[in-house]
């Protein structure tokens, strides 16, 4: 039966540690939800992850599962009595067990048959295709055969909830993307809450049904895949969603109905833009930082007058469904991730057209906080 999961104010800091690895998260997961936990490396979501199955103890904070209390300043469970199944990056396989064995002894501790232990294992194998494999060792298999098996531990063990340790990381693009729909396919089928940590956004959109990003040990937004992507809380999770670039704008007009116009520092007028969700409302004359999604550029001859930049092709890519371009914009600035359908030669002179649903507007101290973060963001002269 799925659980519901509640994390309550949770900070972790490692003995020694000058950072706090988490800071003050809380969340709460739906049972049966596919949660989604994004960050870089050092955002904190393999720690939120461990102490969730208790293999780190929080520093402070209350963590529920099922409505059960397994940590708080007072008390720990162990993982073994949290009633959960972990997949783990690197398999963690017994390397001297079968395939079989391997998947059994997740049963082990509730006291089943050994007849049955066996039965139960074989139709799990033949649920994840390795039936034919049942005999054999870990390292007589694949990263993605072993990755399935570890799958399939995880889902015998019937628990309402399974954690995923960026499981798809060690395994190349192609083999990624199958074992990504076979997880979704298979958890899915066994309606546990899954709680699944990855740095690849896109993995993160294609399984999730709810996403929470992490910055440096705080939860800065949760939300659907959808609203993450079309309405980031801050740049930082913009950047982290796929940019094709970011500018210094100026607010130059208030149009209405709360968006703006802007400019970019230089020259250049912008579609009426709405600031990001959240932000303070601007007023004329503010500096601003535009971040602009690959969605939010299209395409045209260079010289039309409904342009809103112009700027030079210095690298295409053949993507199959079309191209992906690399542009250099006057004064500095570069987008890149741009789709075309058509080839443009490198070194040719294109129009480019931001559509305001693929823009979000953040106030200037972003673009200061950017700065501080040792990223450039160029100025534009349109």
């Amino acid at each position: 039966m799925a659980e519901p999961i509640s994390l309550t104010s949770l900070s972790k800091t490692y003995p020694g540690g000058t950072e706090a690895a988490l800071r003050e998260v809380s969340l709460d997961v739906a049972p049966g939800t596919f949660l989604v936990l994004l960050g870089p490396s050092g955002s904190g979501k393999t720690t939120l992850l461990r102490c969730l199955a208790g293999i780190e103890r929080l520093s402070s904070g209350v963590i529920t599962i099922g409505g059960r209390t397994v940590a708080d300043g007072r008390g720990h469970l162990p993982p073994d009595q949290r009633d959960l199944s972990m997949v783990f990056q690197d398999y963690a396989l017994w390397p001297h067990l079968t395939v079989a064995d391997n998947v059994a002894f997740a049963l082990r501790r509730r006291r089943v048959t050994r007849a049955e232990c066996q039965s139960r294992a074989a139709t799990m194998l033949a649920r994840v295709g390795l039936a034919e494999f049942a005999g054999r060792y870990p390292n007589e298999l694949s990263g993605g055969q072993q990755q399935r098996v570890a799958l399939a531990r995880a889902l015998i063990a019937d628990t309402g909830l399974i954690l995923c340790d960026e499981p798809l990381s060690n395994l190349d693009a192609d083999l990624r993307e199958r074992m990504r729909v076979e997880i979704s396919t298979l958890v899915r089928e066994a309606a546990a809450t899954t709680i699944y940590i990855t740095h690849d956004q896109a993995e993160a959109f294609a399984l999730a049904d709810q996403v929470g990003v992490l910055e440096k040990g705080r939860l800065v937004q949760t939300g659907t895949p959808e609203d993450i992507y079309h309405h980031p809380a801050t740049p930082f999770v913009a950047r982290f969603t796929g940019l094709a670039g970011e500018l210094r704008v100026r607010v130059a007009a208030l149009a209405g109905d709360g968006a703006v116009e802007v400019t970019a520092e230089g020259g250049g007028t912008f579609p009426a833009l709405r600031p990001a969700d959240g932000a303070a409302a601007p007023h004329a004359g503010d500096a601003a930082l535009l971040a602009i999604r690959p969605t939010g550029v299209r395409l045209s001859a260079a010289d039309d007058e409904r342009d809103h930049l112009t700027g030079t092709v210095t690298d295409v890519a053949f993507r199959g469904r079309g191209y992906e371009l690399a542009i250099d914009l006057p004064g500095g600035g570069k987008l890149t991730g741009v789709f075309a359908s058509h080839r443009p030669a490198r070194g040719e002179r294109i129009g480019l057209r931001l559509e305001s649903s693929g823009c979000h507007l953040f106030p200037a101290a972003a673009a200061d906080d950017t700065a501080a973060a040792g990223r450039y963001v160029p100025s534009v002269t349109a």
